[in-house]
């Protein structure tokens, strides 16, 4: 995948000008689904790694040089990852604002601080009690794969594969928070973190009235509290810096501009034969061109957005060139709240197929829905690459 990539990127550099964004596409979607693996890989890799290092530190009271090297860089690794993942994610969709690097900067601070504290109340308990330390991580898990299930994610295309997604997505809730629902999140992030720091601080109060007084001295386990707990405070306080200044949907106290995106059709224009009747399918939408995508800065910060059905105001009836009918791709599924095809909820296989059409066809690919409701099939979205 690596190689692929790479060499996906060196096509989009080295090609004509009409080739060089169906390449530089292409890679953003393989490398989107390499960050997604490093993801998993990390944390149901390095991040048991790290906790067992941590405890035979605690245990041992000692820390030997190469043991500290290989627990930072487990926690560094799980940090970066969860940062890089979602900076890759969004710069892989249009309907997405890009993260600045410093968003990115400053969410790996987030998250390196706060599941620092997490592994490090977790090696505590750990080196007292080690049965009880199992019983509530496998608990932990259960609650957190239950609760990502209840929220009807739309990763995979099949019922069985979103389970055992979600379930090792709950692995990465034992750490941290990770967002894998569209929409706001904030309510469940905030329960989240308010069910971390209980954990936190009953696993680190446990371990303080029963650690081991004979290897620790009181003064170096009230050392280890006071760190859990600062480490803890100073990645909330990296997440309010992120949330209130570095979100790439601007500051999350400052006054939204609406009307960008209809949550509801706005009323039909007078004489517009798209809006005639309920069957009759969307315009669509216009091919993005690549000096629009790398306008001058600011520009996706506008009141249109890249990823809509219709403009934002209705415009005045002109006329219109004969369009031309590109390919239809029609999919046996019902469509779902978020249309986008480079989601993830649309297989591989079919994002390489509207890619290969696209590249063969002077036209934009369609996707065709199934849907229940109407007399026939509608075209509910059209891509804009």
């Amino acid at each position: 995948r690596y190689l692929r990539t790479l060499y996906l990127g060196l096509q989009s550099r080295w090609q004509a000008e009409h080739r060089r964004r169906h390449f530089y596409w292409r890679m953003m979607f393989e490398s989107a689904d390499i960050s997604m693996l490093r993801l998993l890989e990390t944390f149901l890799k390095s991040a048991p790694q790290l906790v067992l290092q941590l405890s035979i530190m605690v245990q041992q009271n000692s820390i030997e040089p190469l043991q500290g090297l290989s627990a930072s860089a487990s926690l560094v690794s799980l940090a970066w990852m969860i940062a890089s993942y979602q900076k890759v994610l969004r710069d892989s969709r249009e309907d997405k604002m890009p993260m600045s690097y410093k968003g990115a900067v400053v969410q790996i601070l987030w998250h390196l601080f706060t599941i620092a504290a997490r592994a490090i109340a977790f090696a505590l308990f750990a080196s007292v009690f080690q049965l009880y330390f199992g019983i509530f991580i496998v608990t932990h898990w259960c609650i957190m794969t239950f609760w990502i299930i209840q929220g009807e994610t739309d990763f995979c295309m099949s019922k069985w594969e979103e389970i055992i997604y979600n379930m090792v997505v709950g692995i990465i809730y034992i750490f941290c928070w990770f967002n894998v629902k569209e929409g706001r999140s904030r309510y469940r992030m905030g329960i989240y973190y308010v069910i971390t720091l209980s954990e936190n601080a009953a696993l680190t109060i446990l371990w303080f009235l029963y650690y081991d007084r004979d290897t620790t001295s009181d003064f170096n386990a009230l050392i280890l509290v006071c760190v859990v707990s600062s480490s803890f405070a100073l990645g909330i306080f990296f997440m309010f810096i992120y949330y209130c200044l570095l979100h790439p949907n601007g500051p999350i106290f400052s006054p939204r501009t609406g009307g960008c995106i209809f949550r509801q059709q706005p009323p039909p224009v007078p004489g517009s034969p798209a809006d005639a009747a309920v069957t009759s399918p969307p315009r669509s939408l216009p091919r993005t061109t690549g000096g629009e995508r790398e306008g001058a800065p600011g520009e996706r910060d506008s009141c249109v957005p890249v990823f809509q059905v219709r403009p934002c105001a209705p415009p005045a009836p002109a006329a219109r060139a004969p369009r031309t009918e590109g390919p239809v791709i029609r999919i046996d599924l019902p469509r779902k709240k978020y249309p986008a095809w480079d989601a993830h909820f649309i297989d591989r296989r079919l994002r390489k197929t509207i890619l290969a059409l696209e590249y063969a066809s002077p036209t934009t690919p369609r996707l065709q829905y199934r849907t229940a409701g109407a007399p026939q099939e509608l075209l509910e979205y059209e891509t804009t690459v």
